[in-house]
């Protein structure tokens, strides 16, 4: 029997490295010897213990990454975004030469970053009509956001770039949580009443013409998503191989996390949500996945922003756990 293009994804997804617990107990011990009142510090210690217990050592930040992906969408063409396609491609050049808001918070908090280019000339299928992407170019883009990981970071980020995302994965969501389209989208990059409720129509016509073929996630990925959302979920699933803990950015993130929850709920055990976006989605999203974000400052820009401000706590929890002096006992 010849092997379909997911098949290597559904093989990762029902055999997923377990949790050390033995690690975050450490942590926790830690914590509980340091100078200070019991529990007193929250989530920070929350936080250090998640590091250990899915990098499987002690919690230590050194080579954290910041992945962005990029895509463009065919649905653009029902007038989904105030802005143009070619805007995508220039947020791209704009990380390239330094100049974009994610540039200066890497800078901040001493992160690496990686800018990924999905193919921006060759929009995704329209789909309202038509799948986004077929089972063997969705596969080899989730193997392409598998090696975002390579080079050895410790802390992953996953960001988006993308015209249009936003309906996109309001469309994912639709199809996996329920819902129509009204119950999801939203202004995105400053979209008026009347582009919203087009962005509405695009999900609800998308739903209609795929039907029962969005009843797998995977299937789901491929016809409603796109490259960006797909390289995500390869990004993650990678990560979880590699023993990498990951911030959740955004929409568009959390939508292609979705995916791969759906498949099977332990897949994002290693992930936390950075950020919650300004976008009404974002929050339902959050809530069926069970993720609290660690921050809430209204962000809409994307690009990461939200993951690379957090990663910042998150380095900071890692120090916290091992450089506190220990309580003295008599």
């Amino acid at each position: 029997m010849t092997a379909k293009p997911f098949d290597d994804f559904r093989n990762l997804l029902a055999a997923l490295p377990p949790a050390d617990d033995a690690a975050g107990a450490r942590v926790r011990v830690l914590f509980a010897k340091a100078a200070k009142p019991k529990e007193s510090l929250g989530r920070i210690e929350d936080i250090a213990a998640w590091v250990a217990v899915w990098s499987g050592r002690a919690p230590a930040i050194n080579r954290p990454l910041v992945a962005i992906f990029a895509g463009n969408h065919g649905a653009v063409r029902h007038g989904i975004s105030p802005r143009p396609v070619a805007a995508t491609a220039n947020e791209v050049e704009l990380c390239a030469a330094g100049g974009a808001a994610i540039n200066q918070v890497c800078i901040a908090n001493d992160l690496g970053l990686k800018v990924f280019d999905l193919a921006l000339d060759i929009p995704t299928g329209d789909i309202t009509e038509e799948a986004a992407l077929d089972e063997r170019g969705c596969a080899a883009t989730m193997a392409f956001g598998m090696e975002a990981v390579a080079g050895g970071a410790d802390l992953l980020c996953l960001g988006d770039l993308g015209v249009g995302n936003s309906t996109i994965a309001a469309a994912l969501c639709a199809a996996l949580f329920g819902g129509k389209g009204a119950d999801w989208v939203g202004p995105g990059s400053g979209a008026d009443s009347a582009m919203v409720a087009r962005k509405a129509e695009v999900v609800d016509r998308s739903l209609a013409f795929h039907g029962s073929g969005l009843g797998d996630p995977l299937e789901a990925l491929r016809r409603i998503g796109g490259r960006e959302f797909a390289a995500i979920c390869g990004a993650i699933l990678a990560a979880r191989m590699e023993k990498i803990p990951v911030l959740l950015d955004g929409f568009a993130a959390t939508a292609a996390a979705a995916v791969l929850h759906a498949a099977n709920p332990a897949t994002l055990d290693h992930c936390l949500l950075a950020s919650l976006s300004s976008e009404p989605g974002h929050a339902k999203a959050a809530e069926a996945l069970g993720l609290l974000p660690l921050l809430d400052f209204g962000i809409g820009h994307g690009e990461g922003v939200g993951a690379a401000l957090a990663a910042g706590i998150v380095k900071a929890a890692a120090l916290t756990s091992s450089g506190m002096a220990m309580t003295v006992r008599s």
